[in-house]
This record gives C-alpha cells, sequence and structure tokens, in this order.
C-alpha cells in the first residue's frame, strides 16, 4: 500500500527522468513522452517546471564579450569588486527573471558557513530562489530588512525571507510590522519594540545586503501593492524622487528625501546597509536606469547585477 509521501516521490522520479532525458541524454520531447508513457503536452509542463523550480540550472560558460567589457568598466569606474551583466534580452522576455537567476547563481558561489544575509525584497530578488542550492548552511542567519505587506503575495518580503532561509536551513528574523506605519510616531514605537530591536541589531552585522531597487511607474510593485497611492507617487515625482530602496525614496543624487513616506517606513536604514561586509545591488530594465545610478551612489555596493541596455548607460555617465 503506498504512502503519501511515495505519491511524492513517484511524481519527483518522473520530473527528474524527464529532465535528465531531455536535457542530459539529448531526447526530443517526443521521444521522453514515449519513454514515460505521457503526453508531449505534459512533457512540456515537466520541463518548464524543472526551469522555473531549480530542478534545472542551465548555465552559459562561454563569455559574452561585450558584457565582460562593460563589467570591467563599471569595476573601474565605479570601484566595485565585481559587475555581472548579462546580456540584453530579445523578444518578450522577463528581465527580472534572469537577472534574478543571475543573482542566485553569484550568492550561491558565495555562501560560507555562519553568515548572516540581510534581504531586500521584490520580483528580482524573488527570482534567485530557483538558483539557490537546496542544502543546509550550518549557523546561517537570514534577515528580512523591512516589514511586510498587509495582503499574501509571492513578492512579500517576508515570505521571500522565509524561502530564503527556508531553501538554505537557516534561521530567519523578520520584521513583524507593515512596510509603512500609519504615521511618523506609531513607527517609532514599533522600531523600538524589544522583538523588533532583535532584529535590527542582527541587521547591524551583515555579511552580504541583498537589495533591488523600485520605482514611481504605474505597474511599478508599489503601486500593484498599493503601498503608495497616485497622489503619494505624485507628490514623490515633484519632489524629485527617482526610486526607493527598502521603501525609502532617494532622488538622482542618492539622498533620502524628505518626505511623510519616509517618514513611515520600517525598514533598515542606508546608515546601516552600509555597515555590510558587501552590499549585492541587483536590479535592471531601462525604466530604473535613473534609481539604479542614484542607488549606487547612496550605497556604494561591492556588487552590481544588471543588465546590457543598464551598463551602457551607467557606463555612457
Amino acid at each position: 500500500m503506498m504512502g503519501s509521501g511515495d505519491a511524492f516521490d513517484l511524481e519527483t522520479d518522473i520530473r527528474t527522468r524527464a529532465a535528465w532525458l531531455y536535457y542530459m541524454e539529448g531526447m526530443t520531447q517526443d521521444a521522453v513522452a514515449q519513454v514515460l508513457g505521457m503526453t508531449r503536452a505534459r512533457v512540456l509542463r515537466i520541463l518548464a517546471s524543472c526551469r522555473e523550480d531549480g530542478t534545472v540550472q542551465i548555465s552559459v560558460t562561454s563569455p559574452l564579450t561585450r558584457c565582460v567589457a562593460l563589467e570591467r568598466r563599471l569595476e573601474s569606474g565605479l570601484r566595485m569588486e565585481r559587475a555581472i551583466v548579462i546580456p540584453r534580452p530579445q523578444g518578450d522576455v522577463d528581465l527580472g527573471a534572469l537577472i534574478g537567476a543571475a543573482t542566485g547563481s553569484y550568492v550561491s558561489s558565495i555562501l560560507t558557513e555562519g553568515m548572516t544575509i540581510g534581504l531586500g525584497w521584490g520580483r528580482t530578488l524573488s527570482a534567485s530562489l530557483s538558483s539557490l542550492p537546496q542544502r543546509a548552511f550550518n549557523k546561517l542567519t537570514v534577515v528580512s530588512l523591512l516589514g511586510g505587506l498587509t495582503r499574501a503575495s509571492q513578492f512579500n518580503p517576508s515570505e521571500f525571507a522565509w524561502r530564503f532561509a527556508d531553501r538554505l536551513g537557516a534561521e530567519c528574523f523578520m520584521m513583524a510590522a507593515p512596510v509603512y506605519a500609519p504615521d511618523a510616531r506609531t513607527r517609532e514605537a514599533l522600531v523600538n519594540h524589544s522583538g523588533m530591536e532583535d532584529v535590527f541589531s542582527h541587521a547591524e552585522r551583515l555579511d552580504l545586503a541583498l537589495v533591488s531597487v523600485g520605482e514611481l511607474s504605474p505597474g511599478s510593485t508599489l503601486s500593484r501593492y498599493n503601498l503608495a497611492s497616485k497622489e503619494e507617487l505624485a507628490s514623490l515625482t515633484r519632489a524629485g524622487a527617482v526610486g526607493d530602496i527598502l521603501c525609502r525614496f532617494i532622488d538622482a543624487e542618492g539622498r533620502l528625501l524628505d518626505h511623510p513616506l519616509n517618514d513611515r517606513v520600517i525598514s533598515a536604514p542606508p546608515t546601516m546597509l552600509r555597515k555590510a561586509r558587501r552590499i549585492v545591488l541587483a536590479s535592471g530594465g531601462w525604466e530604473k536606469t535613473a534609481a539604479i545610478r542614484a542607488a549606487i551612489r547612496l550605497l556604494t555596493p561591492e556588487v552590481l547585477i544588471t543588465d546590457e541596455t543598464v551598463a551602457e548607460a551607467l557606463v555612457d555617465a
């Protein structure tokens, strides 16, 4: 009699066999379907799922000359430890997913036991999960660097931090508060709560801070999850905002804005982030160029992971 675990193992076995036959033995999708006794449509779904959840990870080992040249120029011009530039996508491709995959691969290459890792949020960083190893690291600590959303989402900062920690077998510290408090006074009360002080204490001692940037368009994450109203976004634009780091808004020179939303945000401030031994800024897309440039001025990250279009703009500037 089969137990519940047997069904799961059988499904895992089928997925792994399909991936092996297609990617390692070079079979066609029709041939894989015939060997496994299933339809070609199901094989397609399985292969797509294997790519998405990290069962199959594909890397291109030959460097793209143009991107490598941009990386060296960024490293020299911005005095960075490392720049990683992915090729400009062709067609309707999710750029955030590509940058996220590159981010996950980079983080995987530097993971060591005993690290304390601080996490931002967003689609790009969430896409890094599938490129992380599924293994437990001894005494690894993950810290969410900002409050959570009041409605569940795959891009919720708390959910992302928990999934990141779970993948690596790490202890996880989360800011048990909303991203934005209703007013500055409430924010101060929440931040000074004993439980929150412990989270901020860990955020003061980061080996790695992994962050992205946001922008102010109607399609931004801030807008989709109603973190800022249209009126507030318009007010931020008039005040000179080009984007945000951990939901703190900055101008083109990388300065924090004097704005009510910044007074209400519950997240690690830039002064705390800059104490990290290594800051990794992962973000891309032409619409974020100004925000990325401003974030570099604010944080002086050791590592930048972006796309060819943004890299060209940064180099030209």
